[in-house]
C-alpha cells in the first residue's frame, strides 16, 4: 500500500478490482430503474483511460493522474501508405531533376570513371531518403506528439527529399564545363 493510501490523503477509486454492479446500470426489473432519468455513476470499464484527481502534497502538487495509457487512434496501414504517397510529386520531380542532370553529367565526363559517378548518384538517392525520413520523424515528434495534430500527407517531407535532389542535380550542371562556358556567355559575362 502506498504512503498516500495509508495517511488516507488518496482521494481516487480504483476502479480496475471493482466488479461491475447492476445497481449502478438500471433497467426495468432493477429497483434503482426511473423511466427518462439518466443512469448517473455508470463506472468506466476495465481497460478505458480514466482521469483521477491528485491532491497530494508532494513536489509538484496536484495534478491529473491517468489509469491506463491514453492511446491515439491507430491507422491502418492502407491509409498510412496514402497518406505517404500524398506530395510524391515533390520527390519525383526532384529525383527526375537530379537524374537528367546527372546524365548529362555522365555524358560529358571526359575521365570516363561511371562506376563513380554512379556510386555518387546512388549515395546523393540515399541521403534524400534518409531526409525524408528524417522529416517524418521529426513531424511525428513535433506535430503529433507535442501538439497533438494529425499529419494527413507527407508533403513536407516529400519536399525537402525533392528541394535536396534538385539542388544535387544543380551541382553537376556546374560541374559541365561546356554548359558554364555557354550560361557565362548568355549572361555577357564570358
Amino acid at each position: 500500500m502506498s504512503e498516500q493510501k495509508r495517511h488516507g490523503l488518496d482521494k481516487t477509486i480504483d476502479l480496475s478490482a471493482e466488479e461491475p454492479t447492476h445497481h449502478l446500470h438500471p433497467s426495468p426489473g432493477n429497483v434503482g430503474y426511473s423511466p427518462g432519468v439518466a443512469a448517473v455513476g455508470r463506472s468506466a470499464p476495465v481497460g478505458e483511460p480514466t482521469l483521477t484527481f491528485d491532491e497530494s502534497t508532494e513536489v509538484g502538487g496536484p495534478g491529473i493522474i491517468t489509469r491506463g495509457p491514453i492511446k491515439q487512434p491507430t491507422v491502418p496501414l492502407r491509409q498510412r501508405l496514402r497518406q505517404l504517397r500524398r506530395g510524391g510529386r515533390w520527390s519525383l520531380i526532384g529525383a527526375a531533376v537530379l537524374v537528367a542532370c546527372w546524365g548529362l553529367f555522365a555524358i560529358s565526363a571526359s575521365s570516363g570513371d561511371q562506376a563513380g559517378a554512379a556510386l555518387a548518384l546512388i549515395v546523393i538517392l540515399v541521403v534524400g531518403a534518409f531526409l525524408f525520413g528524417l522529416s517524418r520523424l521529426l513531424g511525428l515528434v513535433v506535430l503529433e506528439r507535442t501538439f497533438g495534430r494529425v499529419r494527413r500527407s507527407a508533403w513536407v517531407s516529400h519536399a525537402v527529399a525533392g528541394l535536396f535532389w534538385a539542388a544535387a542535380g544543380v551541382t553537376y550542371l556546374t560541374r559541365i564545363s561546356w554548359l558554364v562556358e555557354a550560361w557565362n556567355w548568355l549572361r555577357g559575362v564570358g
